[in-house]
């Protein structure tokens, strides 16, 4: 079976192609609205989980796993972090025409190499092949950041944050 994302995904002509290949492939991000809390990135925090990369603090996720019924223990009450990896599996197939679907598929695929399309059958595994992927030390806040080319990150906490994270990056 064809990969789902493929080196062309979305593109559907040449020009398309070669725009992308030959001039936009590698510019740098610059991410205007991100949900990484300041400390992680300033400690280069090594995360346990995907589901601590993925869903905490993720609204857009939630919003979708609260529209499929998804009981609100699995979203940002006391599951388990596998346990709420696993019910944004079963939600992922169900934002089809959603960005959330294509975003989910172009991480698994970019930073972790997967192919798979998550769902509720393969969640588990996944859930532990990218868990093992994290303790690599490449892949620590910071070293995914480097890895997805983020230039700028412009954050989104508190308003009335003291900004001590910013300054101990700075």
């Amino acid at each position: 079976m064809k990969p789902f994302i493929t080196d062309n995904f979305l593109l559907e002509n040449t020009y398309a192609e070669e725009l992308y290949h030959q001039y936009a492939k590698d510019q740098p991000i610059i991410d205007y609205h991100n949900h990484l809390p300041p400390a992680q990135i300033a400690a280069d925090m090594q995360f346990d989980t995907i589901s601590q990369v993925w869903l905490s603090g993720d609204h857009y996720k939630w919003r979708a796993m609260r529209t499929l019924g998804i009981d609100e223990h699995y979203i940002t009450g006391n599951a388990s972090d596998q346990e709420k990896f696993e019910a944004w599996g079963k939600t992922v197939p169900h934002t089809l025409r959603n960005p959330l679907y294509h975003w989910t598929h172009l991480e698994l695929k970019r930073y972790f190499g997967i192919d798979e399309l998550l769902n509720e059958k393969n969640a588990t595994s996944i859930y532990q092949e990218i868990n093992n992927q994290l303790q690599q030390q490449e892949n620590s806040c910071r070293g995914l950041l480097h890895k997805m080319n983020v230039n700028t990150l412009c954050t989104t906490e508190d308003p009335t944050d003291t900004l001590e994270h910013h300054q101990a990056m700075a």
